[in-house]
């Protein structure tokens, strides 16, 4: 191999060599440049990690990128604080071993007093925020803590292509808070009693457990009008507390889309199966959908009239890659779920 003849500066210095020293760039023609690499990034409550909280580790790094993800690999512990991760900070990952022994968790409610004298409402009162795009996060449990005293959040979302796997989300009234974007939940187990989960998003949930606390409803969706999916749970299954009672969901706002796709219901799942929030004007507006549901509470026959069985030909358009794939063809999965 010829090797490549370069000006050189006044200095002595080439050109190729302030080049390989401010971009990085090879010398030698032809050279391959190394693979890029994940930044690995330890969290440990004991001290044997590279940091103590996670808020810490999620500061160090200004964001990654799809060729070198942050990585932040959280050891076993509970770790109360507040966590946020900015608007910058693309493609961050929370790994930990075990999602029963990781625990992120914090413990705002909606009726607590702010500075202003005033309760600090809903949408303060977040464990965990995550404001940024391409966020994954692996064997973890989000978790407001405060009990059921209202409102109190574990998760809220405002990025977009957020990945969940083999996590676990706890609280009692709007535990996860979906409030845009596009999001993949998979092995996942959420529970709560009051709109635990909600918000405007599209989300795929994938053979989750959901869990009722109470009676109460697990949805309530404020898809936009233009959004035709909403939530989308395929292959879930529905498990609730001795006694409870809950809806499939309820309508925050007027387009709500919630779809069931072969999801086993115990019989914690009232007949009727939707509500309409005492409005009756959107029983004409909500798109509520199941298809193929089974267990006791599989009951099409005792479903309020609003909402839809779906025939094979349209539960066959319903799949992860065109509810989330977006104008940037996103899709979490390597090969296709259904």
């Amino acid at each position: 191999m010829l090797e490549a003849r370069c000006p050189k500066s006044p200095a002595g210095i080439t050109l190729a060599g302030l080049a390989a020293l401010f971009c990085g760039c090879a010398v030698a023609a032809g050279a391959v440049a190394p693979a890029e690499k994940p930044i690995d990034i330890v969290v440990a409550r004991d001290g044997s990690g590279q940091f103590r909280t996670v808020q810490e580790a999620v500061m160090s790094v200004p964001a990654g990128t799809p060729e070198t993800p942050v990585v932040i690999h959280i050891k076993p512990g509970v770790y109360k604080e507040l966590i946020y991760v900015q608007r910058e900070k693309r493609c961050f990952r929370f790994v930990g071993e075990n999602s029963e022994t990781t625990v992120l968790t914090f413990d705002l409610n909606a009726n607590l007093i702010g500075l202003d004298g005033k309760p600090i409402g809903t949408f303060r009162t977040p464990s965990t925020v995550i404001d940024a795009d391409d966020f994954t996060a692996e064997n973890i449990t989000f978790e407001n803590s405060a009990g059921p005293v209202g409102q109190a959040l574990a998760i809220r979302v405002d990025g977009d292509r957020a990945t969940f796997r083999n996590c676990r989300f706890l609280g009692w009234q709007d535990t996860v808070f979906l409030n845009r974007g596009r999001h993949y939940f998979e092995n996942c187990y959420i529970e709560g009693h009051v709109d635990f989960i909600f918000g405007g998003a599209t989300a795929w949930f994938e053979k989750c457990r959901i869990h009722c606390r109470r009676d109460g409803y697990i949805t309530a969706a404020s898809t936009p009008e233009s959004a035709p999916h909403g939530f989308v749970f395929s292959r879930c299954r529905i498990t609730g507390e001795p006694g409870a009672k809950t809806y499939l969901g309820r309508p925050w706002r007027a387009y709500s889309a919630v779809t069931y796709l072969e999801t086993e219901m115990s019989v914690v799942v009232r007949p009727e199966g939707w509500h309409n929030w005492n409005l009756p004007e959107r029983e004409k507006t909500s798109r509520y959908r199941e298809y193929r549901s089974v267990g006791e509470s599989a009951r099409p026959d005792a479903r309020v009239a609003w909402s839809r069985q779906l025939t094979d030909k349209e539960a066959n358009g319903f799949t992860v890659d065109r509810v989330l794939g977006g104008s940037d063809g996103w899709t979490p999965l390597k090969s296709q779920a259904r």
